[in-house]
């Protein structure tokens, strides 16, 4: 199997320029969903789209498909998709979610024109909002379409009056819906990715394993679950210079030692499997947050990941221990609170069985690893056959300017995808 390696990076260049930042170094965008990059970048997919003689659609929430649905396929089989998204976060790299888009293109059009006859439609797809920058905590669309969220529900979230193409705040609080609607980009019904008969993405692997290991692709496993919880200290406030050390109970000293711990904890977890168990505390606001006051409130932001529940559950578990035995011993008040819980999501033996057919047929080496960041492909997953393709990253960069993908790493990974869903449109 074999695609134009130019006329896809032509692609992601022209994709690139697109909200394009300037940047010290490397090469940044700004697509945020509903903002007028953001039109910018679903019309010209929707060009291409159109231009390889595919089918367009757009849903309620903004998610684009292009369908390719030649005479040998039957129509009422579930199509082979692949895709990714094409928002970013503020100051993003240019590969993030693109290359999976363009990919997807790249592989339909080079089947095309290699004379192949699928007997399942193929279906390329953009889906709206993964990053979650603007409207959500991410993977928006690919919620909705998986029955996971109700259009309804997210068509109706805010922004928050939140960043627009250049990074200044809007002047009012916009919805999904009007965001949508204000690009042209807010259409009916809902995708159903339960009707596909298998999913693939291409993903720049935003680690350096590969890099370090030399591969050029990676064959996922498994994308990690992800839990996030926020914790609550409470100690007393009181002045700084006339409280005896023995006389405090500090807030923050207290949340210092609950990060030290879990930071242990997640490092056993880790060693005790896969080296897939992380464990962070990411956010922290310290009240009054003066320098001369002993801090008497701080409330932290705790994501624990694992590609395996129970130890993700576990480590919970651990961390609630941790804040009862603060108590204890420092005289603090805490709470935990749950609000983010995603299960693990493996990608299912038939698309890895796809991925690893192609790369021993093409005589290129790949990897099994596991994902440690969330994707579209792990919802995909609850509701149909998934799988992902990883290209390695340059030192591991990626929400960032420094993100870089060779291009020759670009057109690997899609030859891949190409032969995959070759093989998997012929069942």
């Amino acid at each position: 199997m074999d695609i134009d390696a130019e006329r896809l990076r032509a692609d992601l260049e022209a994709s690139g320029k697109i909200g394009e930042v300037d940047a010290s170094e490397g090469w940044g965008r700004t697509v945020l969903t509903g903002s007028e990059a953001n039109r910018q970048a679903r019309d010209r997919f929707v060009e291409r789209l159109e231009a390889a003689g595919l089918t367009v659609g757009v849903d309620a929430v903004g998610n684009v498909t292009g369908t390719w649905t030649p005479p040998s396929a039957d129509r009422e089989a579930g199509a082979v998709a692949a895709g990714s998204h094409l928002d970013s976060v503020p100051e993003g790299g240019i590969f993030d979610g693109a290359l999976g888009v363009y990919a997807a293109l790249e592989a339909v059009r080079s089947l095309q024109e290699s004379g192949f006859e699928p007997v399942r439609p193929l279906t390329v797809v953009s889906f709206t909002e993964e990053e979650g920058s603007t409207f959500s905590g991410g993977l928006l669309g690919s919620s909705v379409a998986t029955g996971q969220r109700s259009a309804e529900d997210a068509l109706a979230l805010s922004d928050g009056g939140a960043l627009s193409d250049g990074g200044e705040c809007q002047d009012e609080e916009r919805t999904l819906g009007d965001a949508l609607e204000a690009i042209g980009y807010r259409g009916e019904g809902r995708l159903d990715a339960s009707d596909w008969d298998a999913f693939l993405e291409v993903h720049v692997e935003q680690d350096t394993v590969l890099e370090s290991r030399d591969v050029p692709v990676g064959i996922v496993t498994d994308i990690t679950g992800i839990s996030h919880s926020s914790v609550r200290i409470r100690g007393e406030a009181n002045h700084a210079g006339t409280t005896a050390m023995d006389d405090r109970t500090d807030a923050f000293a207290a949340a210092s030692e609950f990060v030290l711990r879990l930071e242990a904890a997640g490092s056993r977890a880790a060693e005790a499997g896969g080296n897939t168990a992380v464990a962070t505390v990411g956010k922290c606001t310290a009240r009054p947050n003066a320098t001369n006051v002993i801090p008497g409130s701080v409330d932290l932001g705790v994501d624990v990941r694992d590609v395996d529940g129970e130890v993700m559950r576990e480590l919970l578990g651990e961390a609630e221990t941790f804040l009862e035995d603060l108590e204890g011993e420092r005289g603090v008040e805490t709470t935990i609170e749950r609000h983010l819980e995603v299960e693990p999501a493996p990608m299912s033996e038939r698309c890895r069985q796809a991925l690893e057919s192609e790369t021993a047929a093409m005589d290129i080496d790949s990897l099994d690893l596991h994902s440690g960041a969330a994707h579209d492909a792990m919802h995909v997953a609850r509701v149909t056959d998934a799988g992902m393709l990883f290209a390695p990253s340059r030192g591991g960069y990626s929400h960032s300017p420094l993100e870089w993908t060779d291009w020759e790493d670009c057109a690997t990974a899609t030859r891949v995808l190409a032969g995959a869903m070759k093989r998997l449109s012929s069942e």
